[in-house]
């Protein structure tokens, strides 16, 4: 399932026509172009590519999702939702992207930087 870049990083990759139903957990990022029935556990980047389909729970440092969601994501920095993206159920994170025509139904609770991180 690990992949290595051209910029020789390892990353994980679930490919279109797979399907998963259980628990994923990554040490690096990962790449969903196939199917999860289950919950995404990643200590980096999620991406969910178009063909991507989640139901369940994702918890990662990033998330960019032009596939679809319907469950909930938690992101320690950001979360973009691109054009071709759909989520359906709860969103935690810091920073929030949405792209025109990207479909978001659910709620959105933003974390705010620490105090010692905002400028007076």
């Amino acid at each position: 399932m690990a992949t290595q870049q051209q910029s020789g990083t390892l990353f994980n990759a679930l490919t279109a026509g797979s399907k998963i139903i259980g628990t994923i957990i990554a040490d690096s990022d990962i790449r969903i172009d196939g199917q999860v029935e289950g919950d995404i556990q990643c200590s980096g980047k999620v991406v969910i590519g178009e063909q991507g389909k989640i139901k369940g729970t994702v918890n990662c440092q990033n998330a960019e999702i032009m596939g679809k969601v319907d469950g909930k994501v938690n992101t320690e920095n950001t979360f973009a939702l691109r054009s071709t993206g759909s989520l359906v159920g709860d969103l935690k994170t810091k920073v929030l992207i949405i792209e025109p025509n990207a479909q978001f139904n659910g709620t959105c609770s933003m974390k705010q930087a620490p105090a010692a991180e905002v400028k007076k």
